[in-house]
């Protein structure tokens, strides 16, 4: 439960933690300009990021890359090793800012390895690789502010070559959605400002993806129980994505785990509300989990080492109900939560469900022993019931927090609410079988079913 360590955990940032973020932001205006353009200002910004760096296992290759690409010299294993630092850099920053939300909410983390020591992409041909490596060279060398609709497309056809290897699906997904909102912004140069943090961990995380590393490994196993706390609907115009959070009680014994599962699905911009919920018609196990708050039996379920489960819905089956709300708070406070794989340790993509009750709110912040925080109104999806009226007037929420922009905010999940002297619970998942709320399911039925058209007249297209 989030209690009085809301104070602890809303201190400034850990010591450091600034300075770390300050080197980032000087790598990535380089970035913005391009390697092959750095000038004096810019080169010294590098070799104090390398500088921060020089008494780590990385130092020495990091103080000859900067040193190379300074004197006009930009190769792959400069650039490795430059991503590796800045990943390195905010690795630490992660780590630091994890250290004290564990610390705050007297949360147990496994320590174990993420690692795959067999190391990735063993049977992937190295030119797809060193094509990946290419096209990233040239847009460090070019910058940000270089690039136009031709270096974009000169991508199209090793991410072609990628997808059609599932070993590296993930990494082609990445660099198609980089070149995707790099093509909609070009000319880059035109614009007054730009994602120069967001297209540098992109470029980071693609530019190591595309060495022979260590980075996905290895699943075991899993069978137990699943208790749901809450689902994170990632949406955009072409794909989205449900992110389940839960705690896995394994079977036979065991402490309780903290895991995450996800399922997701291509879309066009035209599928938006409820309706994104029948992309996944393939998981109607998982969907009427959602829907009607019951815990789910998993048999032989692969699970990652930073906890994630590789969901199948032929391998799980509907348990007994489970209000997420109870669940998170007799759960959270003993659950183990997973270590974090290497290439997660980004202060972004911390998201750690927790449970709090007995506040005050006015919809936008909750207010707690005299401390507050904010909601993330903006990760409030539209596919569920979930809206600032509730907020208002809840009472306790599991959510997830996030650090971000300098601050810690809550994401709600799920929230217990009064609604007219009457006790209301609203949780994102509640509408995975269709929306309950009849002025929704009466705008859904005029608007028809989205989904089934689409389906049809691509099947038309495809008989053509």
């Amino acid at each position: 439960m989030l209690d009085v360590q809301l104070g602890e955990l809303l201190d400034a940032a850990p010591e450091g933690v600034d300075a770390a973020l300050g080197l980032v932001d000087d790598f990535d205006a380089a970035l913005t300009y391009g390697f092959a353009r750095l000038g004096d200002e810019r080169a010294e910004a590098l070799t104090a990021f390398a500088g921060a760096l020089a008494g780590t296992p990385v130092g020495d290759r990091l103080g000859e890359a900067v040193a190379k690409v300074a004197a006009g010299s930009v190769a792959d294993e400069h650039l490795a090793a430059l991503a590796g630092g800045r990943a390195a850099l905010l690795g630490a920053a992660h780590d630091a800012l994890l250290a004290r939300l564990d610390a705050a909410l007297g949360r147990t983390r496994d320590t174990g390895d993420t690692g795959d020591t067999a190391g990735a992409h063993a049977e992937v041909a190295d030119n797809l690789l060193a094509g990946c490596r290419g096209w990233l060279r040239e847009l460090a060398i070019a910058g940000w502010r270089g690039v136009d609709h031709d270096l974009v497309s000169s991508a199209d056809q090793t991410i072609e070559a990628l997808l059609a290897e599932p070993a590296l699906r993930g990494l082609a997904v990445l660099l198609d959605g980089l070149a995707t909102e790099l093509r909609a912004s070009s000319p880059v140069a035109t614009m007054e400002r730009l994602p120069a943090r967001r297209w540098a961990d992109l470029w980071t995380r693609a530019t190591l993806l595309a060495q022979r590393g260590p980075w996905p490994g290895e699943a075991d196993e899993v069978s137990g129980r699943l208790l749901i706390l809450g689902a994170d609907v990632h949406e955009h115009a072409t794909a989205v994505r449900v992110q389940v959070h839960a705690v896995l009680e394994p079977s036979g014994g065991g402490p309780a785990r903290l895991i995450r599962t996800s399922v997701a699905a291509a879309k066009v911009d035209t599928i938006v509300g409820p309706t994104v919920w029948r992309l996944f018609g393939g998981h109607p196990t998982l969907l009427a989990a959602l829907a009607g708050h019951r815990s789910l039996d998993v048999t032989g379920m692969p699970l990652l080492p930073g906890g994630d489960l590789i969901w199948h819905d032929d391998r799980a089956s509907a348990g007994d109900e489970a209000d997420p709300l109870a669940v998170a708070r007799l759960q959270l406070g003993v659950a183990t939560a997973p270590a974090v794989p290497p290439l997660d340790r980004h202060p972004v993509r911390i998201g750690e469900p927790v449970f709090v009750e007995g506040y005050k709110t006015d919809g936008r912040a909750l207010t707690l022993g005299g401390h507050t925080i904010a909601f993330d109104l903006d990760r409030l999806p539209s596919c569920g019931p979930l809206t600032p009226a509730l907020l208002k007037a809840s009472t306790a929420c599991v959510g997830l927090l996030h650090w971000d922009a300098g601050r810690w905010t809550l994401q709600p999940l799920g929230v217990q609410a009064t609604v007219k002297k009457q006790p209301v619970a609203a949780h994102t998942g509640d509408w995975a079988q269709g929306p309950t709320d009849p002025k929704v399911v009466k705008a859904e039925a005029k608007a028809g079913d989205v989904v089934a058209v689409l389906r049809e007249r691509a099947g038309r297209l495809l008989r053509k």
